[in-house]
């Protein structure tokens, strides 16, 4: 059988970590900056984690 491919939107936008969690960005950072308070710009900074299903499903999206 062959190999699956990446999909190249997903490895853009998630990394792995070595606990096998899937990190992402926060999106709502690109543009339109002015009419967002400074406590919310400062909350997208962080990024945050995958949870449940979704984990499974980006994971083969990345072929691991």
């Amino acid at each position: 059988m062959p190999k699956q491919k990446t999909h190249s939107g997903c490895k853009k936008r998630f990394r792995l970590t070595a606990n096998g969690q899937v990190k992402f960005a926060r999106p709502g950072k690109g543009h339109f900056l002015t009419k967002k308070s400074q406590s919310n710009k400062r909350k997208l900074r962080k990024g945050s984690y995958i949870a449940g299903k979704n984990t499974q499903n980006i994971k083969s999206l990345l072929a691991k």
